[in-house]
């Protein structure tokens, strides 16, 4: 995908709600891009939130924003998809996976007919799905369609753990991998701190831990969504960040390792579906996919996320 004539670091995010807007200003905040365009439907929020963004121009690295259409897909980088649906009183999930497939149909298309060469970050939910939706729709390259995927999940369980053990985040390296969502799977065999393994870190830290703490701190990673959305009606400055993330291992071409959502090839026996696994990132989307020395229970599990995925898929008749 990547060439000498298509060096851009312009980045569009198609849809300017909480978390498309709260991207845009992560984005701003940390002088990641230069140029964003923002599109939406609803042109009154568009036009605000681009408003407020652009009066904070003098406080962060110089980046023009702007009120855009899908025509700004032809020059960008990456094309960031956060539009869709909100779940209405008493709807099912897949009702909300059809109404969001309804709206992916509309969507995709507009991007490819301008651009080709970009990489579609897709962050709307269910992610897995919506980037598998995406992939086959654009007829682009798996390399070039991913997915947040479990990234905030990740970054979720680092920060737990730092807190369990009283230890800085950044030296906790876990990752939750598979489904973004109820299906999830810790990485457990290969969490470490500081390159101590648990189990080994455990002795020595004397707190007399048990496999129930464990399930608490993993059970808390896949509440926080719930509860946060209990208490302020909707997730957006984690995932914002998140986002910023990839987006850099993208733009700097720096071959990250990031538990992004992508298409299996075979990974552990799975095919043909969209989940997360720790992958190396650069400017061309995946790299390499990498197939971690994970115990046969996780591995397991791995693919029993995989299938609730692939029901998920047929459901909606892809």
């Amino acid at each position: 995908m990547y060439n000498n004539e298509f060096i851009t670091d312009k980045v569009t995010i198609i849809g300017a709600g909480f978390v498309g807007a709260t991207t845009a200003y992560a984005l701003m905040n940390a002088g990641t891009t230069s140029e964003i365009a923002l599109v939406d439907l609803n042109q009154k929020r568009l036009a605000g939130e681009v408003m407020d963004l652009n009066h904070g121009i003098a406080f962060v690295p110089p980046v023009k924003i702007k009120s855009g259409t899908y025509e700004d897909c032809k020059d960008s980088n990456i094309v960031i998809i956060t539009a869709g649906a909100a779940q209405r009183p008493g709807e099912t999930r897949l009702d909300l996976l059809k109404r969001n497939v309804g709206i992916f149909k509309s969507i995709v298309p507009e991007i490819v007919k301008y651009n080709k060469e970009c990489v579609i970050l897709v962050v709307t939910n269910p992610v897995d799905i919506l980037t598998y939706v995406t992939l086959k729709i654009s007829g682009l390259p798996p390399t070039q369609v991913i997915g947040s995927g479990t990234v905030l999940d990740s970054a979720r369980f680092r920060y737990l753990l730092s807190e369990h053990c009283n230890v800085a985040p950044q030296n906790v390296h876990a990752y939750i991998i598979g489904e973004h969502g109820d299906s999830e799977v810790a990485a457990w065999s290969i969490t470490n701190i500081a390159g101590i393994s648990m189990e080994e870190y455990c002795l020595r830290c004397e707190k007399g831990c048990q496999d129930t703490n464990r399930g608490e701190i993993f059970e808390n990673v896949k509440r926080s969504a719930y509860e946060i959305i209990e208490g302020k009606g909707a997730t957006y400055y984690a995932v914002g960040l998140a986002v910023r993330r990839i987006v850099e291992a993208i733009l700097r071409d720096e071959n990250s390792i990031l538990p992004i959502s992508s298409c299996m090839n075979g990974y552990y026996g799975i095919e043909d579906v969209c989940l997360s696994l720790p992958t190396i990132v650069n400017h061309s989307g995946v790299e390499k996919v990498l197939e971690l020395p994970l115990k046969d229970r996780e591995i397991k599990e791995l693919k029993s996320s995989a299938e609730v995925l692939k029901k998920a898929i047929q459901e909606i008749g892809f």
